[in-house]
């Protein structure tokens, strides 16, 4: 009798067990639906933001001389570099509309 146990425990609950948690471990690796979503409203955020920092900044710099922006130059390509690239990335995946 132990040796009928021994054998349904190798073969059938331990890879039961393995495969259970395998299961488990895909399916927690994905990126929801609702998590793209969320991640293409923030990257929206992060653009708007970055317009209006580069506006606002024009502005003070306008109204005073003295201004120095926190970015050297307004609009530098290297400063929008990073957006650009997720852009590509987005329209390659495509998620962009």
């Amino acid at each position: 009798m132990e040796g009928f146990v021994a054998i349904v425990a190798i073969f059938i609950a331990l890879p039961w067990i393995i495969f259970h948690y395998i299961t488990k471990w895909k399916t927690a690796a994905t990126i929801t639906t609702d998590d793209e979503a969320l991640l293409e409203e923030l990257y929206q955020l992060a653009r708007r933001l970055d317009e209006r920092m580069d506006t606002v900044e024009r502005l003070v710099a306008a109204d005073n001389p003295d201004f120095r922006p926190a970015r050297i130059l307004p609009d530098l390509d290297a400063d929008n570099q990073k957006l650009r690239d997720l852009e590509r990335m987005l329209a390659e995946k495509g998620l962009k509309k």
